[in-house]
Protein backbone atom coordinates (compact mmCIF):
# COMPACT_ATOMS: atom_id res chain seq x y z
CA UNK A 1 0.00 0.00 0.00
CA UNK A 2 0.94 3.42 -0.93
CA UNK A 3 0.37 6.22 1.70
CA UNK A 4 1.25 9.84 1.82
CA UNK A 5 2.24 12.41 4.02
CA UNK A 6 -0.25 14.68 2.16
CA UNK A 7 -2.34 15.30 -0.88
CA UNK A 8 0.01 15.52 -4.18
CA UNK A 9 2.97 13.60 -2.22
CA UNK A 10 2.89 11.19 -5.56
CA UNK A 11 0.94 8.64 -4.65
CA UNK A 12 -1.01 7.93 -7.52
CA UNK A 13 2.56 7.68 -10.10
CA UNK A 14 4.03 5.19 -7.56
CA UNK A 15 1.06 3.06 -7.14
CA UNK A 16 0.76 2.85 -10.87
CA UNK A 17 5.00 2.49 -11.00
CA UNK A 18 4.30 -0.18 -8.47
CA UNK A 19 1.68 -1.56 -10.29
CA UNK A 20 3.90 -2.04 -14.00
CA UNK A 21 6.84 -2.89 -12.09
CA UNK A 22 5.26 -6.19 -10.77
CA UNK A 23 3.19 -6.81 -13.84
CA UNK A 24 6.06 -7.37 -15.80
CA UNK A 25 7.67 -9.54 -12.92
CA UNK A 26 4.89 -11.71 -14.72
CA UNK A 27 2.37 -11.27 -11.95
CA UNK A 28 -1.42 -11.20 -11.72
CA UNK A 29 -1.67 -7.61 -10.43
CA UNK A 30 -4.28 -4.96 -9.80
CA UNK A 31 -4.83 -1.87 -8.33
CA UNK A 32 -7.18 -0.49 -5.42
CA UNK A 33 -8.00 2.66 -3.97
CA UNK A 34 -11.60 2.21 -1.38
CA UNK A 35 -12.17 6.11 -2.02
CA UNK A 36 -11.19 8.72 -4.20
CA UNK A 37 -12.52 12.28 -4.52
CA UNK A 38 -11.64 13.37 -8.56
CA UNK A 39 -13.78 14.77 -11.18
CA UNK A 40 -11.27 12.68 -13.45
CA UNK A 41 -13.10 9.76 -14.06
CA UNK A 42 -13.07 7.36 -16.72
CA UNK A 43 -15.73 4.31 -17.78
CA UNK A 44 -15.62 0.45 -17.32
CA UNK A 45 -17.70 -2.27 -17.41
CA UNK A 46 -19.29 -2.61 -13.67
CA UNK A 47 -19.32 -6.00 -11.80
CA UNK A 48 -22.80 -6.08 -11.26
CA UNK A 49 -22.66 -9.27 -9.48
CA UNK A 50 -20.29 -8.21 -6.57
CA UNK A 51 -22.28 -5.06 -6.19
CA UNK A 52 -25.78 -6.23 -5.92
CA UNK A 53 -24.66 -8.96 -3.68
CA UNK A 54 -22.55 -6.57 -1.28
CA UNK A 55 -25.17 -3.71 -0.50
CA UNK A 56 -27.61 -4.70 1.66
CA UNK A 57 -31.83 -3.90 -0.21
CA UNK A 58 -32.05 -0.87 2.07
CA UNK A 59 -29.08 0.98 0.02
CA UNK A 60 -31.48 1.30 -2.72
CA UNK A 61 -28.28 0.94 -5.04
CA UNK A 62 -29.48 0.50 -8.58
CA UNK A 63 -28.09 -2.88 -9.54
CA UNK A 64 -28.76 -2.33 -13.38
CA UNK A 65 -28.68 1.18 -13.59
CA UNK A 66 -31.61 2.47 -15.75
CA UNK A 67 -34.87 0.51 -14.65
CA UNK A 68 -35.56 -2.52 -17.07
CA UNK A 69 -31.84 -2.18 -18.48
CA UNK A 70 -29.31 -4.85 -19.26
CA UNK A 71 -25.94 -4.91 -17.86
CA UNK A 72 -24.37 -4.76 -20.64
CA UNK A 73 -25.83 -1.32 -21.97
CA UNK A 74 -23.77 0.72 -19.79
CA UNK A 75 -21.14 1.50 -18.03
CA UNK A 76 -19.68 2.07 -14.25
CA UNK A 77 -17.23 5.02 -13.26
CA UNK A 78 -13.99 4.59 -11.68
CA UNK A 79 -11.34 7.67 -11.08
CA UNK A 80 -8.53 8.35 -13.49
CA UNK A 81 -6.19 7.22 -11.66
CA UNK A 82 -7.35 3.65 -10.82
CA UNK A 83 -8.28 3.08 -14.52
CA UNK A 84 -4.61 3.86 -15.78
CA UNK A 85 -2.82 2.04 -13.03
CA UNK A 86 -5.12 -0.68 -14.03
CA UNK A 87 -3.65 -0.45 -17.74
CA UNK A 88 -0.38 -0.34 -15.93
CA UNK A 89 -0.64 -3.44 -14.41
CA UNK A 90 -2.05 -4.91 -17.50
CA UNK A 91 -5.34 -5.96 -16.32
CA UNK A 92 -8.93 -4.73 -17.26
CA UNK A 93 -10.14 -1.82 -15.42
CA UNK A 94 -12.94 -2.75 -13.29
CA UNK A 95 -15.34 -0.61 -10.45
CA UNK A 96 -14.19 -3.19 -7.59
CA UNK A 97 -10.58 -1.13 -8.42
CA UNK A 98 -12.11 2.26 -6.76
CA UNK A 99 -15.48 1.00 -5.47
CA UNK A 100 -16.06 4.20 -3.83
CA UNK A 101 -15.70 7.80 -5.96
CA UNK A 102 -16.66 11.08 -4.73
CA UNK A 103 -17.36 14.17 -7.59
CA UNK A 104 -17.57 17.46 -5.96
CA UNK A 105 -19.82 19.55 -7.54
CA UNK A 106 -20.03 22.11 -4.91
CA UNK A 107 -17.22 22.97 -1.97
CA UNK A 108 -19.63 21.13 0.57
CA UNK A 109 -21.12 18.31 -1.83
CA UNK A 110 -20.24 15.55 -4.21
CA UNK A 111 -22.36 12.77 -5.84
CA UNK A 112 -21.67 9.79 -4.76
CA UNK A 113 -20.73 6.66 -7.07
CA UNK A 114 -20.98 3.05 -5.48
CA UNK A 115 -19.23 0.27 -7.72
CA UNK A 116 -19.87 2.60 -10.54
CA UNK A 117 -23.03 3.66 -10.12
CA UNK A 118 -24.63 6.89 -8.88
CA UNK A 119 -26.34 6.67 -5.64
CA UNK A 120 -28.86 8.88 -4.95
CA UNK A 121 -29.23 7.79 -1.26
CA UNK A 122 -25.70 8.22 -0.41
CA UNK A 123 -25.19 11.26 -1.90
CA UNK A 124 -27.87 13.02 0.47
CA UNK A 125 -26.22 10.66 3.68
CA UNK A 126 -24.20 12.92 5.76
CA UNK A 127 -20.79 12.49 4.67
CA UNK A 128 -20.04 10.79 8.73
CA UNK A 129 -22.86 8.79 8.26
CA UNK A 130 -21.58 6.79 5.19
CA UNK A 131 -18.57 4.63 6.75
CA UNK A 132 -20.70 2.21 7.90
CA UNK A 133 -23.19 1.71 4.58
CA UNK A 134 -20.41 1.48 2.28
CA UNK A 135 -17.17 -0.33 4.18
CA UNK A 136 -19.20 -4.00 3.62
CA UNK A 137 -18.91 -3.35 0.19
CA UNK A 138 -15.38 -1.99 -0.21
CA UNK A 139 -14.17 -4.51 1.89
CA UNK A 140 -15.88 -7.31 -0.31
CA UNK A 141 -14.40 -5.54 -3.69
CA UNK A 142 -10.85 -5.55 -1.85
CA UNK A 143 -10.94 -8.98 -1.25
CA UNK A 144 -12.39 -10.56 -4.31
CA UNK A 145 -9.38 -8.67 -5.61
CA UNK A 146 -7.11 -10.28 -3.59
CA UNK A 147 -8.33 -13.51 -4.27
CA UNK A 148 -7.79 -13.04 -7.81
CA UNK A 149 -4.16 -11.59 -7.92
CA UNK A 150 -0.73 -12.30 -6.91
CA UNK A 151 -0.40 -8.76 -5.93
CA UNK A 152 -2.70 -5.74 -4.96
CA UNK A 153 -1.05 -2.06 -5.19
CA UNK A 154 -2.97 0.01 -2.61
CA UNK A 155 -3.43 3.55 -3.08
CA UNK A 156 -4.52 5.16 0.47
CA UNK A 157 -5.71 8.83 0.31
CA UNK A 158 -4.33 12.08 1.63
CA UNK A 159 -2.49 11.71 5.06
CA UNK A 160 -3.38 8.47 7.14
CA UNK A 161 -2.76 10.30 10.51
CA UNK A 162 -5.80 13.01 9.66
CA UNK A 163 -7.18 11.94 13.22
CA UNK A 164 -9.87 13.88 12.59
CA UNK A 165 -10.85 11.40 10.45
CA UNK A 166 -9.79 8.16 11.60
CA UNK A 167 -13.27 7.49 13.67
CA UNK A 168 -14.57 6.80 9.67
CA UNK A 169 -11.58 5.66 8.31
CA UNK A 170 -12.63 3.66 4.98
CA UNK A 171 -9.63 4.71 2.70
CA UNK A 172 -6.13 4.61 4.61
CA UNK A 173 -5.05 2.47 7.73
CA UNK A 174 -8.74 0.86 7.74
CA UNK A 175 -7.52 -0.80 4.36
CA UNK A 176 -4.16 -1.48 5.50
CA UNK A 177 -5.22 -3.45 8.70
CA UNK A 178 -7.65 -5.28 6.92
CA UNK A 179 -5.19 -6.48 3.94
CA UNK A 180 -2.42 -6.57 6.17
CA UNK A 181 -0.51 -4.61 3.82
CA UNK A 182 3.01 -3.79 3.55
CA UNK A 183 3.02 0.01 3.97
CA UNK A 184 5.41 2.82 2.02
CA UNK A 185 4.93 6.34 2.96
CA UNK A 186 6.07 8.74 0.58
CA UNK A 187 6.42 12.83 1.07
CA UNK A 188 7.27 15.63 -1.48
CA UNK A 189 9.81 16.49 -0.22
CA UNK A 190 10.87 19.84 -2.76
CA UNK A 191 7.87 21.28 -0.35
CA UNK A 192 10.57 21.38 2.54
CA UNK A 193 9.60 19.29 6.38
CA UNK A 194 9.26 16.23 4.32
CA UNK A 195 11.39 14.51 7.58
CA UNK A 196 8.78 16.28 9.96
CA UNK A 197 5.96 14.69 7.55
CA UNK A 198 7.15 11.41 7.76
CA UNK A 199 7.96 11.39 11.72
CA UNK A 200 4.66 13.11 12.43
CA UNK A 201 2.41 10.82 9.69
CA UNK A 202 4.24 7.81 11.78
CA UNK A 203 4.24 9.17 15.65
CA UNK A 204 0.25 9.94 15.20
CA UNK A 205 -0.62 6.19 13.76
CA UNK A 206 -1.38 3.39 17.10
CA UNK A 207 1.32 0.89 17.43
CA UNK A 208 -0.41 -1.59 15.78
CA UNK A 209 -0.81 0.48 12.44
CA UNK A 210 2.76 1.98 12.37
CA UNK A 211 3.87 -1.41 12.60
CA UNK A 212 2.75 -1.86 8.67
CA UNK A 213 4.89 0.63 7.29
CA UNK A 214 7.89 -1.05 6.23
CA UNK A 215 10.02 2.44 4.15
CA UNK A 216 10.39 6.15 3.69
CA UNK A 217 10.07 7.36 -0.15
CA UNK A 218 11.06 10.58 -0.40
CA UNK A 219 9.58 11.87 -3.65
CA UNK A 220 10.54 15.24 -6.11
CA UNK A 221 14.05 15.53 -4.88
CA UNK A 222 16.05 18.36 -5.99
CA UNK A 223 20.01 18.54 -5.89
CA UNK A 224 23.10 15.79 -4.49
CA UNK A 225 21.18 12.96 -2.25
CA UNK A 226 24.76 12.58 -0.32
CA UNK A 227 23.26 15.56 1.67
CA UNK A 228 20.39 14.36 3.03
CA UNK A 229 22.79 12.29 5.54
CA UNK A 230 22.06 12.10 8.15
CA UNK A 231 18.64 12.85 8.24
CA UNK A 232 17.17 9.21 6.96
CA UNK A 233 19.49 7.45 9.78
CA UNK A 234 17.96 9.81 12.33
CA UNK A 235 14.64 9.18 11.28
CA UNK A 236 14.97 5.31 11.02
CA UNK A 237 16.44 5.43 14.61
CA UNK A 238 13.74 7.33 16.43
CA UNK A 239 10.95 5.04 14.11
CA UNK A 240 12.45 1.66 13.01
CA UNK A 241 11.20 2.68 9.47
CA UNK A 242 14.62 2.48 6.81
CA UNK A 243 14.48 5.41 3.94
CA UNK A 244 13.99 3.15 0.90
CA UNK A 245 14.12 5.47 -2.21
CA UNK A 246 14.57 8.92 -2.73
CA UNK A 247 13.16 9.67 -6.37
CA UNK A 248 14.71 12.48 -8.20
CA UNK A 249 12.52 15.30 -9.27
CA UNK A 250 10.66 14.09 -12.71
CA UNK A 251 8.30 16.36 -14.55
CA UNK A 252 7.82 14.90 -17.67
CA UNK A 253 7.02 11.43 -17.06
CA UNK A 254 3.79 11.59 -19.23
CA UNK A 255 1.17 10.09 -17.24
CA UNK A 256 -1.78 11.98 -16.65
CA UNK A 257 -2.31 14.02 -13.30
CA UNK A 258 -4.99 12.13 -11.15
CA UNK A 259 -6.34 15.64 -10.18
CA UNK A 260 -6.55 19.35 -10.72
CA UNK A 261 -4.42 21.56 -13.19
CA UNK A 262 -1.15 19.55 -14.52
CA UNK A 263 1.57 21.32 -15.62
CA UNK A 264 1.21 22.28 -18.68
CA UNK A 265 4.99 22.73 -20.19
CA UNK A 266 5.07 20.98 -23.55
CA UNK A 267 7.38 18.18 -23.97
CA UNK A 268 7.96 19.14 -27.66
CA UNK A 269 10.70 21.01 -28.86
CA UNK A 270 10.47 23.67 -32.12
CA UNK A 271 8.54 26.83 -32.54
CA UNK A 272 4.74 26.94 -31.55
CA UNK A 273 2.81 27.48 -34.28
CA UNK A 274 -1.13 26.68 -32.54
CA UNK A 275 -2.13 27.68 -28.84
CA UNK A 276 -4.67 25.40 -27.13
CA UNK A 277 -6.55 27.07 -24.69
CA UNK A 278 -8.46 25.43 -22.16
CA UNK A 279 -10.64 27.20 -19.74
CA UNK A 280 -10.33 25.73 -16.44
CA UNK A 281 -13.75 27.00 -14.30
CA UNK A 282 -14.12 25.46 -10.82
CA UNK A 283 -15.96 22.27 -11.41
CA UNK A 284 -13.91 21.34 -14.66
CA UNK A 285 -14.06 17.40 -15.20
CA UNK A 286 -11.80 15.16 -17.39
CA UNK A 287 -9.17 17.95 -17.41
CA UNK A 288 -6.93 14.65 -18.07
CA UNK A 289 -7.89 13.98 -21.55
CA UNK A 290 -5.61 16.64 -22.62
CA UNK A 291 -2.09 15.31 -21.50
CA UNK A 292 -1.42 13.53 -25.22
CA UNK A 293 -1.49 17.74 -26.38
CA UNK A 294 2.00 18.47 -24.21
CA UNK A 295 3.52 15.93 -26.69
CA UNK A 296 2.87 17.96 -30.06
CA UNK A 297 5.39 19.07 -31.66
CA UNK A 298 4.55 23.10 -32.31
CA UNK A 299 1.34 23.10 -29.69
CA UNK A 300 1.54 25.62 -27.06
CA UNK A 301 -1.56 23.73 -24.08
CA UNK A 302 -2.36 26.62 -22.04
CA UNK A 303 -4.91 26.86 -18.91
CA UNK A 304 -6.95 30.12 -18.91
CA UNK A 305 -8.75 31.64 -16.03
CA UNK A 306 -9.62 35.62 -17.12
CA UNK A 307 -9.70 37.60 -20.94
CA UNK A 308 -6.60 38.76 -20.63
CA UNK A 309 -4.81 35.01 -21.49
CA UNK A 310 -7.57 34.65 -24.34
CA UNK A 311 -5.94 38.43 -26.23
CA UNK A 312 -3.41 36.83 -27.66
CA UNK A 313 -4.65 33.96 -29.90
CA UNK A 314 -4.82 34.27 -33.47
CA UNK A 315 -8.01 32.28 -35.82
CA UNK A 316 -5.70 29.60 -36.21
CA UNK A 317 -5.71 28.92 -31.97
CA UNK A 318 -8.08 27.06 -30.40
CA UNK A 319 -10.08 27.51 -27.32
CA UNK A 320 -11.83 24.40 -25.63
CA UNK A 321 -14.50 24.93 -22.94
CA UNK A 322 -13.75 21.27 -21.21
CA UNK A 323 -16.09 18.81 -18.97
CA UNK A 324 -17.86 20.36 -15.85
CA UNK A 325 -19.52 18.50 -12.88
CA UNK A 326 -21.84 21.50 -12.60
CA UNK A 327 -22.34 22.53 -15.76
CA UNK A 328 -24.74 25.49 -14.98
CA UNK A 329 -22.79 26.80 -11.88
CA UNK A 330 -19.05 26.92 -13.71
CA UNK A 331 -21.35 28.54 -17.10
CA UNK A 332 -22.07 31.63 -14.64
CA UNK A 333 -18.45 31.35 -12.80
CA UNK A 334 -17.26 32.33 -16.81
CA UNK A 335 -20.03 34.81 -17.26
CA UNK A 336 -18.36 36.42 -13.92
CA UNK A 337 -14.98 36.76 -15.34
CA UNK A 338 -16.18 37.84 -18.69
CA UNK A 339 -14.70 34.62 -20.52
CA UNK A 340 -17.84 34.06 -22.40
CA UNK A 341 -17.56 37.39 -24.56
CA UNK A 342 -13.83 36.48 -25.22
CA UNK A 343 -14.95 33.31 -26.13
CA UNK A 344 -17.69 34.39 -28.60
CA UNK A 345 -14.81 37.16 -30.28
CA UNK A 346 -12.83 34.17 -31.10
CA UNK A 347 -15.80 31.70 -32.46
CA UNK A 348 -17.19 35.74 -34.04
CA UNK A 349 -13.29 36.24 -35.80
CA UNK A 350 -13.15 32.40 -37.11
CA UNK A 351 -10.94 30.85 -34.26
CA UNK A 352 -12.06 27.43 -33.53
CA UNK A 353 -13.67 26.60 -30.48
CA UNK A 354 -14.30 23.12 -29.16
CA UNK A 355 -16.58 21.95 -26.29
CA UNK A 356 -16.85 18.51 -24.63
CA UNK A 357 -19.48 17.85 -22.79
CA UNK A 358 -20.35 19.82 -20.07
CA UNK A 359 -18.47 22.55 -22.60
CA UNK A 360 -20.88 21.66 -25.09
CA UNK A 361 -23.93 22.16 -23.32
CA UNK A 362 -22.82 25.67 -22.50
CA UNK A 363 -21.72 26.19 -25.97
CA UNK A 364 -25.98 25.76 -27.00
CA UNK A 365 -29.20 28.56 -26.38
CA UNK A 366 -30.31 27.45 -23.34
CA UNK A 367 -29.83 24.55 -20.08
CA UNK A 368 -32.92 22.83 -18.85
CA UNK A 369 -32.67 21.45 -15.12
CA UNK A 370 -36.59 20.43 -14.54
CA UNK A 371 -35.05 17.49 -11.76
CA UNK A 372 -32.96 20.06 -9.88
CA UNK A 373 -29.97 17.42 -11.09
CA UNK A 374 -27.58 21.03 -10.53
CA UNK A 375 -28.95 21.32 -7.32
CA UNK A 376 -29.35 25.61 -6.19
CA UNK A 377 -29.17 25.96 -10.40
CA UNK A 378 -33.06 24.57 -10.22
CA UNK A 379 -34.53 25.74 -13.61
CA UNK A 380 -33.38 27.47 -16.69
CA UNK A 381 -30.09 29.37 -17.46
CA UNK A 382 -29.53 30.35 -21.20
CA UNK A 383 -25.55 29.13 -22.62
CA UNK A 384 -23.41 30.91 -24.85
CA UNK A 385 -25.49 30.86 -27.70
CA UNK A 386 -22.66 29.69 -30.52
CA UNK A 387 -24.71 26.28 -31.38
CA UNK A 388 -28.46 26.42 -31.94
CA UNK A 389 -28.82 23.39 -29.09
CA UNK A 390 -30.77 23.32 -26.07
CA UNK A 391 -29.68 20.44 -23.48
CA UNK A 392 -32.21 19.20 -20.67
CA UNK A 393 -30.74 17.54 -17.55
CA UNK A 394 -32.45 14.23 -17.22
CA UNK A 395 -32.21 12.00 -13.45
CA UNK A 396 -30.47 8.87 -15.17
CA UNK A 397 -27.20 9.60 -15.71
CA UNK A 398 -25.75 8.01 -19.18
CA UNK A 399 -22.05 5.99 -18.75
CA UNK A 400 -20.81 4.65 -21.20
CA UNK A 401 -17.86 4.04 -23.81
CA UNK A 402 -18.70 4.88 -27.16
CA UNK A 403 -17.22 4.60 -30.77
CA UNK A 404 -18.19 6.42 -33.45
CA UNK A 405 -17.28 8.13 -36.78
CA UNK A 406 -17.41 11.72 -37.75
CA UNK A 407 -19.56 12.43 -41.18
CA UNK A 408 -17.61 12.67 -44.36
CA UNK A 409 -19.25 15.92 -45.11
CA UNK A 410 -17.71 17.80 -42.30
CA UNK A 411 -15.93 20.71 -44.25
CA UNK A 412 -18.48 20.47 -47.11
CA UNK A 413 -20.45 23.70 -47.97
CA UNK A 414 -18.33 26.07 -45.98
CA UNK A 415 -16.57 28.99 -47.01
CA UNK A 416 -13.64 29.15 -44.80
CA UNK A 417 -11.43 25.85 -44.69
CA UNK A 418 -13.06 24.55 -41.30
CA UNK A 419 -10.56 23.60 -38.50
CA UNK A 420 -12.27 20.40 -37.62
CA UNK A 421 -12.42 19.34 -41.55
CA UNK A 422 -9.53 16.65 -40.65
CA UNK A 423 -12.01 14.80 -38.55
CA UNK A 424 -14.25 13.93 -41.90
CA UNK A 425 -14.25 9.98 -41.80
CA UNK A 426 -12.21 9.68 -38.64
CA UNK A 427 -13.38 7.27 -36.21
CA UNK A 428 -13.04 7.92 -32.83
CA UNK A 429 -13.61 5.77 -29.57
CA UNK A 430 -14.06 7.32 -26.00
CA UNK A 431 -16.53 7.93 -23.08
CA UNK A 432 -19.65 9.28 -22.25
CA UNK A 433 -20.34 10.68 -18.86
CA UNK A 434 -23.12 12.92 -18.57
CA UNK A 435 -26.97 13.97 -17.32
CA UNK A 436 -27.74 16.06 -19.91
CA UNK A 437 -29.42 15.27 -23.05
CA UNK A 438 -29.14 17.76 -26.18
CA UNK A 439 -31.17 17.84 -29.36
CA UNK A 440 -31.82 20.90 -31.70
CA UNK A 441 -33.25 24.31 -30.98
CA UNK A 442 -36.74 23.98 -32.29
CA UNK A 443 -37.43 27.18 -32.42
CA UNK A 444 -34.05 28.20 -34.44
CA UNK A 445 -34.61 25.16 -36.65
CA UNK A 446 -37.93 26.47 -37.68
CA UNK A 447 -36.09 29.60 -38.40
CA UNK A 448 -33.48 27.74 -40.54
CA UNK A 449 -30.69 28.01 -38.38
CA UNK A 450 -29.26 24.68 -37.63
CA UNK A 451 -26.44 22.74 -36.05
CA UNK A 452 -24.66 20.42 -38.05
CA UNK A 453 -25.13 16.78 -36.63
CA UNK A 454 -21.33 15.41 -37.17
CA UNK A 455 -22.12 12.13 -35.04
CA UNK A 456 -24.81 10.13 -34.91
CA UNK A 457 -26.56 9.37 -32.09
CA UNK A 458 -26.48 12.71 -30.89
CA UNK A 459 -22.93 12.94 -29.99
CA UNK A 460 -21.55 16.42 -32.20
CA UNK A 461 -22.90 18.99 -33.62
CA UNK A 462 -21.01 22.12 -35.64
CA UNK A 463 -21.65 25.25 -36.62
CA UNK A 464 -22.78 26.46 -39.91
CA UNK A 465 -19.58 28.07 -40.20
CA UNK A 466 -17.90 25.12 -39.19
CA UNK A 467 -15.41 26.42 -36.95
CA UNK A 468 -17.38 26.00 -33.78
CA UNK A 469 -17.96 21.99 -32.40
CA UNK A 470 -18.98 19.99 -29.53
CA UNK A 471 -19.26 16.68 -28.69
CA UNK A 472 -19.97 14.40 -25.50
CA UNK A 473 -17.28 12.27 -26.31
CA UNK A 474 -14.18 12.45 -23.99
CA UNK A 475 -11.12 11.36 -24.94
CA UNK A 476 -10.84 12.74 -28.56
CA UNK A 477 -7.32 13.62 -28.22
CA UNK A 478 -6.10 9.95 -26.75
CA UNK A 479 -7.42 8.59 -29.73
CA UNK A 480 -4.32 7.99 -32.52
CA UNK A 481 -6.57 8.57 -35.31
CA UNK A 482 -7.95 11.48 -34.21
CA UNK A 483 -4.24 13.09 -33.32
CA UNK A 484 -3.02 11.95 -36.67
CA UNK A 485 -6.36 13.36 -38.50
CA UNK A 486 -5.77 16.88 -37.08
CA UNK A 487 -1.72 17.62 -36.06
CA UNK A 488 0.04 14.55 -38.58
CA UNK A 489 1.38 16.96 -40.46
CA UNK A 490 3.43 18.14 -37.32
CA UNK A 491 4.29 14.99 -36.05
CA UNK A 492 7.87 13.83 -35.88
CA UNK A 493 6.96 9.98 -35.34
CA UNK A 494 4.49 8.39 -33.03
CA UNK A 495 3.20 10.34 -29.98
CA UNK A 496 4.70 8.37 -27.19
CA UNK A 497 2.12 5.48 -25.82
CA UNK A 498 0.70 5.11 -22.61
CA UNK A 499 2.25 1.63 -22.30
CA UNK A 500 5.75 3.33 -22.71
CA UNK A 501 5.11 5.91 -19.73
CA UNK A 502 4.04 3.01 -17.80
CA UNK A 503 7.60 1.36 -18.98
CA UNK A 504 9.27 4.60 -17.90
CA UNK A 505 8.10 4.27 -14.44
CA UNK A 506 8.45 1.10 -14.17
CA UNK A 507 12.68 1.45 -14.98
CA UNK A 508 12.03 4.52 -13.11
CA UNK A 509 11.74 3.69 -9.15
CA UNK A 510 13.71 0.10 -10.49
CA UNK A 511 16.66 2.35 -10.75
CA UNK A 512 15.78 4.13 -7.58
CA UNK A 513 14.78 2.04 -5.26
CA UNK A 514 17.18 0.46 -2.54
CA UNK A 515 18.26 -3.19 -4.22
CA UNK A 516 15.76 -5.71 -3.04
CA UNK A 517 13.18 -3.71 -1.70
CA UNK A 518 10.85 -4.29 -4.30
CA UNK A 519 10.90 -7.77 -4.45
CA UNK A 520 10.87 -7.53 -0.29
CA UNK A 521 7.64 -6.33 -0.22
CA UNK A 522 5.81 -8.93 -1.24
CA UNK A 523 7.69 -11.60 -0.55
Amino acid sequence: MVLGTTSGAGKSWLTTALCRYYARQGLKVAPFKAQNMSNNARVVAPTLATACAALPPEGAMPCLGRPGAAAAEFGGEIGSAQYFQALAARAVPDVRMNPLLLKPERDTHSQVVLMGQVNDALTKTAWRGRSASVWPVIAQALDDLRAENDVVVIEGAGSPAEINLSSSDIVNMRVALHANAACLLVTDIDRGGAFAHLYGTWALLPEEERALIKGYVLNKFRGDASLLAPAPQMLEKLTGVPTVATLPMWWQHGLPEEDGVFDDRSTAAGAVTKTVAVIIYPRISNLDEFQPLKNIPGVRLQWVRSPSELAGLTSSDWIILPGSKHTSGDLAWLRSQGLDAAVARHAGQGGAVLGICGGLQMLGEALIDPHGVEHRYLGNAPGLGLLPLVTVFEADKTVQRAQATFASDMGAGIATPSPWAALAGVQVGGYEIHHGQTQQHQGLAQSGELARAVMPAGLAWMNEAGNVLGLYLHGLFEDPAALQALFGASLRGPVPTLDSVFEGLADYIEQHFEPGVLSALIA
